[in-house]
């Protein structure tokens, strides 16, 4: 598998999995990204894929001085367990 992209022209970052594309969409608001949605392929579910996409996703988003806010209830149990990326949070 590769690594996590970003698209910005879509709006979400992008992890490919042997079953598809796994998706992370978001709506910009300045310095802000609004998670919106997540999506793993049927296949894939509850092997991980979508947590490393995430994972991937706020590196990125660390890493772009940008904040978040995670409207996707996928993105904000992630931030529940990953106390650590709390602080990305707008």
């Amino acid at each position: 598998m590769d690594k996590v992209r970003h698209d910005e022209t879509e709006g979400r970052y992008e992890l490919d999995t042997p079953h598809g594309l796994a998706t992370a969409a978001y709506a910009r608001d300045g310095d802000t990204l609004v998670f919106t949605h997540t999506a793993v392929p049927r296949d894939e579910e509850g092997h991980g894929i979508g947590t490393r996409l995430i994972a991937g996703a706020l590196a990125q988003v660390r890493a772009a001085g940008l904040r978040l806010v995670p409207q996707c209830p996928f993105v904000a149990n992630y931030l529940q367990h990953h106390p650590e990326d709390r602080d990305l949070v707008a």
